[in-house]
């Protein structure tokens, strides 16, 4: 901060010199109307609009210093010198925040390191470090987690911020964000998708799960079927595939069904006879296998997810899963929850 001229009381402090300030130690001061406010607004300032006069002026603390700020600086600087000669220590932001949003779309991004991170851990490290940032600050982030790459999309939609720019290099996935306002996102549409957790790796209840997923699909509807712990084993090829694992993720894949084929029942299993009879069953009704409703499903656009953090601690990996599935994690899900009339747990 520095004074400009002998006749100022108050000090001036520039673009750069503020967005270095620890706001937790002055007191800010937002001259702006409400609706600006609310658009790009600093997490702890008072807003005490210049078009509504002095008479709250104060009501302001002095134990701190004040920073005040408008527009572009004009109302500040007015209101800067009547606190001053009321004995505060006062500053006014050169500019206004328009030069402290300008100064900070000419800075390079500064990058979140979210590499070797397991889900929620990506996403949660993105959104502590946006939460007190103002509106137009942008930020790089880097992460390893594959579910990352559809869970950062989802968070900006729903979160109102701007994903300007997302790549996946060398297994790295790099995303670019925008700090937006907060209001919620528009929907454009009916919110009349369908969520399914499928937890269950039983046969019934995964037909049950994919019978209803086609009848939803077939009536327009989005659908996501989100695949975690015992569900995951759905989604596992028939036959083995090579991949690196630990002892203790190869002796759980050996104890755990391998595709749909080894899926037993949840009630009356009798050592797989029981699924044997059902699948017998089903084929003499005519009623499509399993096997065909997951086809189908995939046909029809449902969105089969298989959430990784159950991956990792069940020991099963990308190169196992079936065909056409997605990786995704927490954010992935409550996103498409969000846009739901209807959330299954099966």
């Amino acid at each position: 901060m520095k004074r400009m001229t002998a006749q100022d009381d108050y000090k001036h402090i520039t673009a750069e010199a503020f967005s270095k300030l620890d706001f937790d130690k002055v007191t800010l001061l937002d001259l702006r109307e409400p609706d600006e406010v609310l658009v790009s607004g600093i997490k702890g300032a008072i807003n005490l609009p210049f078009s509504e006069g002095f008479g709250k002026l104060d009501t302001i603390p002095k134990d701190k210093p004040v920073v005040v700020f408008c527009r572009v600086g004009d109302w500040s600087e007015q209101v800067a010198e009547i606190l001053s000669e009321r004995g505060y220590d006062v500053c006014t932001l050169d500019g206004g925040y328009h030069s402290y949003r300008e100064f900070l779309s000419g800075q390079d991004p500064e990058l979140i390191d979210a590499k070797g991170l397991k889900c929620p851990g990506p996403i949660v490290k993105v959104a502590d470090y946006l939460r007190d940032k103002p509106v137009g600050e942008t930020i790089r982030v880097e992460a390893t987690e594959d579910a990352f790459a559809s869970d950062i999309r989802v968070w900006c939609d729903r979160t109102g911020n701007l994903l300007d720019k997302l790549t996946i290099e060398d297994g790295i996935i790099k995303a670019q964000i925008t700090r937006a306002d907060k209001k919620e996102a528009a929907v454009s549409r009916e919110q009349n998708d369908k969520t399914f957790v499928v937890f269950s790796g039983d046969l019934d209840k995964t037909i049950a799960a994919f019978i209803i997923a086609n009848g939803a699909a077939a009536m327009g509807r989005r659908v996501t079927m989100f695949f975690t712990f015992w569900g995951l084993n759905i989604l596992r090829r028939q036959k083995k595939v090579k991949t690196a694992k630990t002892f203790i993720e190869k002796m759980l894949g050996m104890m755990m069904p391998r595709g749909t084929t080894k899926l037993g029942l949840s009630r009356m299993n009798m050592g797989g006879a029981g699924a044997r009879m059902i699948r017998g069953i089903m084929k003499q009704k005519g009623i499509s296998s399993l096997e065909e409703l997951i086809e189908s499903a995939k046909n029809h656009g449902v969105r089969i997810v298989a959430c990784q953090m159950s991956m990792d601690i069940m020991g099963i990996h990308q190169e196992e899963l079936i065909d056409g599935v997605e990786l995704g994690g927490v954010a992935t899900f409550i996103g498409a929850g969000e846009e739901s009339d209807m959330s299954l747990f099966i």
